[in-house]
């Protein structure tokens, strides 16, 4: 008799289509992979059909996952394979403005990762508009909006309000997401041109920064930055079921039970970073703040 444990309740969320495909087995899409050293980069275009099943917005998804990025040979390579995949979904000219957004909480470390990418950008419109800018460089500016916990303002009136009175070419979001896998916990960056919901990834349901509402091309990078306790329960009973069937069969009916009551009573909806995570973003952080740069500034 074979036992699989349903983790319908648990609701494991995930911010990464690729996951979101394969939690609910969809198997009718097309996933395109290559692979780059190291390095995987899977794309999907998600359509109409699709978008109400996995639950994810209309759009193209790429993602880009890798193992060590604190070694700076692999971190160059993850750099440039970012680079060259974000360079497919953004085609403006130079004189054409970019206004990239760091999303987040700078006083938080796993909801870091937007702050401190913006805080590397090569910010260039204040010399465009002095008509001192070289030609080589891209029209860039860049703003952290912070959370509504800290502004009292919602993250997507702030942006909206920039974008309405600098109206640039396109609007560059990065911020942290959650993972429904430990494998990809800031193992995985996903770009896509759907644009994002702030705090999502945590449960927060707000106004969604995207070309619907701000009126211009949204393209979202994200890395995954924590992951649900949940998650790891599930990994871990699927891990025990696995490997030890005989000895705890039937153990099954048991266990489950007591970790539905568990979480039923108290409600719980725990997120789990790496002890390590401050290191961790510092190096993403600069895989996707430097990539961006040289993407936009030909002479970096």
């Amino acid at each position: 008799m074979k036992h699989e444990v349903d983790l319908d309740f648990y609701n494991l969320y995930t911010d990464l289509t690729v996951e979101s495909i394969k939690n609910r087995n969809v198997n009718d899409i097309e996933i395109k992979e290559n692979v780059i050293g190291d390095i995987k980069v899977t794309e999907v275009e998600i359509d109409e059909k699709h978008s109400s099943i996995i639950g994810k917005k209309i759009g193209r998804y790429v993602t880009i996952e890798f193992e060590d990025i604190t070694d700076s040979f692999n971190r160059d390579e993850v750099k440039k394979v970012f680079m060259d995949e974000l360079a497919k979904f953004i085609n403006i000219k130079k004189d054409e403005l970019v206004l990239i957004v760091g999303l987040g909480n700078e006083l938080s470390t796993p909801d870091s990762l937007g702050p401190m990418c913006v805080d590397n950008i090569e910010v260039t419109n204040h010399i465009y508009e002095l008509d001192l800018l070289d030609e080589d460089y891209q029209r860039v500016c860049s703003i952290k909006p912070s959370v509504l916990g800290r502004t009292g303002i919602e993250t997507s009136i702030i942006v909206s309000s920039v974008v309405k009175k600098i109206k640039p070419k396109c609007v560059i979001v990065i911020d942290s997401l959650a993972s429904s896998s430990i494998d990809r916990l800031n193992k995985t960056i996903q770009i896509t041109d759907t644009g994002i919901n702030p705090g999502s990834g945590i449960g927060n349901k707000r106004k969604e920064i995207s070309k619907e509402t701000l009126k211009v091309p949204v393209y979202a990078i994200g890395v995954p930055t924590v992951v649900s306790a949940l998650t790891i329960i599930s990994d871990t009973i699927n891990h025990i079921f696995n490997e030890n069937k005989d000895n705890i069969l039937n153990k099954y009916d048991e266990i489950k039970t007591i970790i539905d009551e568990i979480l039923k009573e108290n409600e719980l909806d725990l997120v789990v970073t790496p002890t390590e995570i401050d290191y961790i973003m510092e190096s993403l952080s600069k895989v996707i703040s430097e990539g961006i740069n040289n993407l936009f500034n030909k002479t970096v």
